[in-house]
């Protein structure tokens, strides 16, 4: 069960780097949680980097060892944390929502981010972690990211951070073993439900070019399908297309 071993760390670069080199010379109990007081070089998709002050926080990776997963199906485990950190989400605020492919979003700003690093071998995943940043106590940003947000500012309350962390576990464990008991597609239809701006038109940049369109759906592979004002069905994998800054 996720979070029925939970790790706490004082300081790490990053709870995924952490995790991956534990692993390197032990083995770890599927669920195991690592948990930072302080990440100094929390990672996000790319390139970016995850803003969080000291001890106000969630910053944290889970083990995972999705053996049961095709590999083509990758983009479910996304699907399946995302919805765990929803669920949890949506017993304290309204207006929810999952900016493909796995920002957590509070009515336009991003409150929880995910970064999952997979290893394969024989063709089948060997392990899976699963680095999750989520805004708790913190009130200021001062990163150049355009629209964070915490459960502090909305809720204007401190929480105990072990009880959110509790929580969040609970509700991770109940998709990801859903996942892996019956499969994707009993998760798909609520994830393309609480896609972020989906059956709204906005403005999206690809290919060095602006267009309008409105999110569809997604595949089960995690193309992003978008409809443009021309009646055309594009699909879009992962960084090759994005909100058009100030459309998100």
């Amino acid at each position: 069960m996720i979070g029925s071993s939970i790790i706490h760390l004082d300081q790490v670069d990053s709870t995924n780097n952490y995790a991956a080199n534990q692993l390197l010379t032990k083995s770890l109990n599927e669920g195991t949680v690592f948990v930072a007081a302080c990440q100094h070089s929390g990672r996000g998709q790319g390139e970016s980097r995850w803003e969080s002050k000291d001890g106000l926080n969630l910053t944290f990776s889970i083990v995972l060892y999705p053996v049961r997963i095709e590999i083509f199906r990758q983009f479910s485990i996304s699907q399946a944390i995302s919805l765990g950190i929803a669920d949890f989400l949506s017993t304290e605020v309204e207006g929810v929502s999952i900016k493909w492919p796995n920002d957590i979003y509070v009515a336009d700003k991003k409150i929880a981010g995910i970064l999952i690093e997979t290893a394969i071998s024989g063709g089948k995943f060997t392990r899976a972690i699963v680095g999750i940043g989520l805004n708790v106590n913190q009130e200021k940003f001062v990163s150049d990211a355009p629209n964070p947000v915490s459960l502090k500012n909305i809720i204007e309350k401190n929480y105990d951070l072990a009880e959110v962390l509790a929580g969040l576990c609970a509700k991770i464990d109940r998709r990801y073993q859903s996942l892996i008991t019956f499969g994707q597609d009993a998760l798909h239809r609520e994830y393309e439900d609480l896609l972020y701006q989906k059956g709204r038109w906005a403005g999206f940049e690809a290919e060095n070019r602006v267009f309008e369109g409105k999110i569809t759906g997604v595949e089960r592979d995690g193309k992003l399908l978008i409809e443009t004002r021309e009646g055309e069905l594009k699909g879009f994998y992962f960084k090759e297309v994005g909100f058009r800054k100030g459309s998100d």
